[in-house]
């Protein structure tokens, strides 16, 4: 069976979003219809993102409070069960500064990834299952720039510093769900994780390295070990990359590391064409 989907995973500044966009770039060439997404895209097909989740009690307490956007969010609000959930981040970038900052704060509290473990989990793991049921009708590849190991493991570990068993549970969940496409994992890997990291902080804006920092160091498995600041960031990295590693050893789909410690381009292009040959995903 051709493979359907195309996941890139790895720490931050190893290297995800030059390979996803790289084998998007292989396939285009070769007139492989393909779909990219990269992370935080607001339309991510087996994710949810800036997404709020609710109950109907907290629903209308929010439509209460609305004022004159209290039509927009009834009419935007999907129910799920007996949840509903409302996209606060796209009605934030569709009606900008005259989106009350408050009803955005509220919403943004009640995030699917600030939601207790098991809840998230349900929520994640169905949105990849009914992803997969419509993946598989369509004839494109879709590739993935990581959330299928980074944010169980984000939410799993970093946040609420949960047994591993249930950590890889979740992926091993996710994995069973795109079991149909027959699913290609790249691992973009890095010899020096300090060195990547450290990087990624002077390349990216200080925001970024400054919420990064808070979100890893202030709750979750870095406040019960007590780290702090970049340092300690470092240390939280550390060990999710090993906990990572013993997932991606659980784990029966296709998977091949890259090295990409020498940010060597066309190196990296050139083992990108090599893999995605000998699986099939195009032709030699």
């Amino acid at each position: 069976m051709n493979t359907k989907l195309i996941m890139v995973e790895g720490l931050p500044g190893f290297g995800k979003s030059t390979t996803a966009r790289m084998i998007h770039d292989i396939l285009t060439e070769r007139s492989i219809e393909t779909r990219l997404v990269m992370e935080g895209d607001l339309d991510h097909p087996a994710d949810y993102e800036g997404t709020a989740c609710i109950t109907e009690e907290e629903l209308g307490r929010l439509l209460q409070a609305a004022g004159p956007f209290k039509e927009i969010l009834s009419e935007r609000a999907t129910q799920k069960e007996n949840l509903y959930l409302l996209p606060y981040q796209k009605l934030k970038n569709e009606y900008g500064a005259s989106f009350p900052e408050e009803l955005y704060h509220s919403l943004s509290q009640h995030d699917i990834y600030e939601l207790p473990l098991d809840l998230n989990r349900k929520l994640i793991t169905e949105r990849w299952q009914a992803f997969a049921e419509q993946a598989l009708q369509k004839a494109a590849v879709t590739i993935f720039e990581c959330c299928f190991i980074q944010n169980p493991m984000t939410v799993g570990m970093v946040k609420y510093d949960a047994p591993e068993i249930q950590v890889t549970d979740y992926v091993l969940g996710l994995e069973k769900a795109i079991q149909p496409l027959n699913p290609l994992l790249f691992y973009v890997d890095q010899n020096d994780l300090e060195y990547a990291f450290r990087k990624a902080v002077r390349e990216r804006p200080k925001d970024w390295a400054t919420g990064f920092t808070d979100y890893y160091t202030g709750q979750g498995y870095g406040k019960h070990h007590r780290l702090e600041g970049v340092e300690g960031t470092l240390q939280v990295l550390e060990a999710r990359r090993k906990l990572e590693y013993r997932i991606l050893d659980r784990l029966a789909l296709n998977k091949l590391r890259i090295d990409n410690s020498q940010y060597d381009q066309e190196a990296s292009r050139t083992k990108l064409i090599d893999k995605l040959k000998l699986h099939g995903v195009i032709p030699e």
